[in-house]
């Protein structure tokens, strides 16, 4: 296969994985998600994980229609990522992507489930036990999956999903983990032999004596030796002793016809290195077949656990986070809906915020609360009342649900979903802005697909008249299409009427603190239109007022939203002027 098939794989890029990986490799690591080699390679991370994301779930990142809805997929992939217990089972996580197959879908929720369980049931102990066998072994090689399936054994973990570790031949993959500790592409490494070990090290010595010449010479004549004769005797001690070899090697490999002393003692040291190299290089041939036979002869086991410990090391790390975050799993439905009971926010949870669950639905469910039956809401209500959160969870609780992971809710039923449109409130006013949101939110409407549409404050983007007629066409075309919708607008009046198949519910706003804060209630009320509420907001500038021409001036703003509403406000905060 040519690398320039994969998506994001240009002729440069393509040249460098070649270069650094080869073919083969680099399709390897691209089919099995590996953004450490592409990363290895001089592939950015950024890079390497969008391209790996392609080509592992292109079609499911189909379903990611406009850049709020990426944003939020990258968000929930990235904070999953962060219980991973390899780089590599991290790795696999940040590629995740939606699926399009529902059995696929179930399947992983499954695996995860299972793993969920068995996370579940270790104790304190076991549980830091496995973590630190992880990071230990943290690695890609075979090596590294070898050693882990081990010594997880050897930690206890055993039962649930630890079961397919287990049930691995340990006999075989400790005699494959002491050969692969001793094998590297360099060959045999030190501590696989001992006679080879010996071997190495007198070639070490013989070339340091060698490059010692004169030092050689002058300890040789150090011992007062007269004539040729008791010289060489002495050098073949001599070397025996520092090279701990026969004597009989160094004899062997006198020089007969050396020109003088210093050529003697280096012309011998040089050819008995070399003898003895020679023996070592037969030696490790030997050893090294040895050790690749019993890789050999266990590469099934190998194999096995390199496959085992990938999909256990994954499947864990996505039990962690969906255990921290008290996950529950959705409810697929044939129905066209998408319905939470008690729904929390991901992203506020993680920061340690604290958060009010939700309930609410779009669509046919069998929830109890939230109407039934109605296939798009506008929803209305206070400043800072969470509308725009709600449409975020939402958005979390269907890209999970179709990434076969847990969802932040104690109950949620959601439907098949072809395409998700989450589009934030951006603060910009101008024709551009009003077109590029358009061409993001509509064709995905418009192309038969079953498609959740999330749309936030669209006046913000253009004129409050001309907002409201789009906005009344999208919600239209939303119920035309048979798509599912959630429109968040302080513009609910101007709307009506709306289809039979929608309705508006409110947020609102109760109060202030004795701090000043808003008090808000986040659970929407249905079929009801939300109050602004703004002399709350007012009474807050009122009562924080220290100037007095500044206070003036505040309540004069209180008598346009209803000065009874201000003072009845900042008597039940308890402030006074």
């Amino acid at each position: 296969m040519r690398l320039e098939e994969y998506w994001g794989v240009g002729p440069k890029t393509a040249e460098r994985l070649e270069t650094e990986l080869g073919v083969p490799d680099a399709v390897d690591a691209i089919e099995s998600a590996d953004v450490r080699a592409l990363v290895d390679a001089g592939i950015s991370r950024g890079r390497a994980t969008r391209i790996l994301r392609r080509a592992n779930g292109g079609e499911g990142l189909d379903a990611l229609a406009t850049d709020d809805a990426r944003a939020v997929y990258k968000d929930l992939v990235s904070l999953a990522a962060e219980y991973a217990v390899t780089n590599h089972a991290g790795d696999r996580i940040r590629v995740l992507t939606p699926l399009t197959e529902r059995e696929a879908m179930t399947d992983r929720l499954d695996r995860v489930a299972a793993a969920r369980d068995t996370w579940q049931d270790l104790d304190a102990d076991t549980r830091e036990s496995v973590l630190d066998v992880f990071a230990e072994h943290d690695g890609d090689s075979r090596l590294a999956a070898v050693e882990t399936a081990l010594a997880l054994v050897d930690a206890g973990a055993t039962e649930g999903v630890f079961a397919s570790v287990a049930a691995l031949d340990r006999s075989r993959l400790e005699d494959a983990a002491d050969a692969l500790r001793h094998l590297d592409d360099d060959g045999v490494r030190d501590g696989a032999d001992a006679k080879l070990d010996r071997l190495r090290e007198q070639v070490a010595d013989l070339d340091r004596l060698e490059r010692d010449t004169f030092d050689v010479l002058e300890a040789v004549r150090s011992e007062g030796v007269e004539g040729t004769e008791e010289f060489r005797e002495a050098f073949v001690q001599y070397v025996a002793s520092e090279a701990d070899v026969e004597p009989r090697l160094v004899r062997n490999a006198m020089a007969p016809d050396a020109a003088d002393a210093p050529d003697f003692v280096s012309t011998t040291l040089r050819e008995l290195a070399g003898d003895i190299r020679e023996r070592a290089s037969d030696r490790e041939d030997e050893v090294e077949a040895d050790l690749r036979g019993a890789i050999s002869n266990a590469h099934e086991d190998v194999e096995d656990a390199v496959d085992a410990v990938s999909d256990l090391a994954f499947h864990l790390s996505l039990a962690r986070f969906a255990d921290a975050h008290d996950l529950t799993r959705p409810e697929f439905v044939d129905r066209d809906a998408v319905a939470v009971e008690d729904a929390r926010n991901l992203a506020l949870a993680a920061d340690g915020e604290d958060v009010q669950p939700i309930t609410y639905a779009v669509g046919d469910h069998d929830l109890s609360g939230p109407p039934t039956g109605d296939r798009v809401t506008v929803l209305t209500g206070a400043n800072s009342g969470g509308k725009t959160t709600l449409l975020e969870t939402l958005c979390q609780v269907a890209l999970l649900a179709q990434m076969g992971l847990p969802v932040p809710a104690a109950r949620a039923e959601v439907g098949a979903v072809d395409s998700v449109v989450f589009h934030r409130r951006h603060a910009s006013f101008n024709a551009g802005v009003l077109e590029a949101t358009l061409n993001s939110v509509v064709p995905p409407l418009s192309t038969g697909d079953r498609t959740l549409m999330l749309v936030d404050e669209f006046e913000a983007i253009t004129e409050p008249g001309s907002a409201a007629d789009l906005l009344h066409g999208l919600v239209t075309l939303t119920v035309d299409e048979d798509a599912l919708g959630v429109f968040v607008t302080h513009l609910a009046d101007d709307l009506e009427p709306l289809p039979d198949a929608a309705r508006t519910d409110g947020i609102f706003a109760e109060g202030l603190s004795q701090d000043l804060d808003l008090l808000v209630d986040y659970q929407p009320r249905f079929d009801t239109v939300g109050k602004s509420t703004p002399e709350f907001i007012v009474s807050r500038l009122v009562a924080d007022a220290d100037d007095r021409a500044e206070r003036a001036g505040f309540r004069t703003l209180a008598t346009a939203v209803g000065e009874e509403a201000v003072q009845r406000t900042l008597a039940d905060a308890e402030w006074s002027e």
